[in-house]
């Protein structure tokens, strides 16, 4: 009797330890199958980040030339505007003296040395003209003169529109004011006939 129990325990035991066995056995084949995953993840997060920090290095370096390739192009633009700038005015300036020398001392001795329109023209540009000194400028000085230059320009462009708005605007009234005493002279009776009307110059 205690022999077929001992028989019946060891029995048991020997199942136990096989499932026991069994059960380790699919523990080890399942880590190892999480380690392989885990492993081809890793590869392929790394392959990812390669394939980005690639693209990243070539969209930089593509960005760089292209600032390069407009930061040259804004510098020829500069220098072309600058040389124009400075060009036009060798033209102003030369016109001016042709001027001087020309027509105008003429004038001035016709007038009995009184001052003419043109020559108030003059003296007022002569005043308001800036003198360049770019020779010892370079680079960024430059750029600076010229971006200087250019806000001038803007300032006078801006005056001279504001000036012919002004202007048009005064003849537009004097014309209306002139129309109203011309209808206020036909309706009293005191208008002129036959004369010529009145022009704006």
């Amino acid at each position: 009797m205690a022999s077929n129990f001992d028989a019946m325990q060891k029995q048991r035991m020997e199942k136990d330890l096989h499932e026991l066995q069994t059960l380790i056995a699919k523990h080890f084949e399942c880590r190892k199958k999480d380690d392989a995953e885990l492993s081809e993840l890793e590869d392929r997060i790394t392959k990812r980040k390669e394939e980005r920090a690639e693209q990243m290095r070539v969209r930089q370096e593509r960005e760089k030339k292209r600032m390069q390739m407009e930061k040259e192009e804004r510098q020829r633009r500069e220098e072309d505007e600058t040389r124009r700038k400075i060009e036009d005015e060798e033209k102003k300036k030369a016109a001016i003296a042709a001027m001087n020398t020309g027509s105008g001392g003429k004038r001035r001795e016709r007038k009995g040395g009184k001052v003419t329109v043109r020559e108030q023209k003059k003296k007022i540009l002569a005043e308001r003209r800036k003198p360049l000194n770019i020779d010892h400028l370079q680079g960024s000085k430059l750029q600076e003169k010229v971006k200087e230059m250019f806000d001038w320009l803007a300032t006078l462009e801006l005056e001279k529109y504001e000036c012919e708005e002004k202007a048009e605007r005064q003849k537009y009234d004097i014309g209306m004011l002139r129309r109203r005493v011309q209808d206020y002279m036909a309706k009293s009776g005191k208008g002129a006939v036959g004369k010529k009307p009145i022009k704006l110059k």
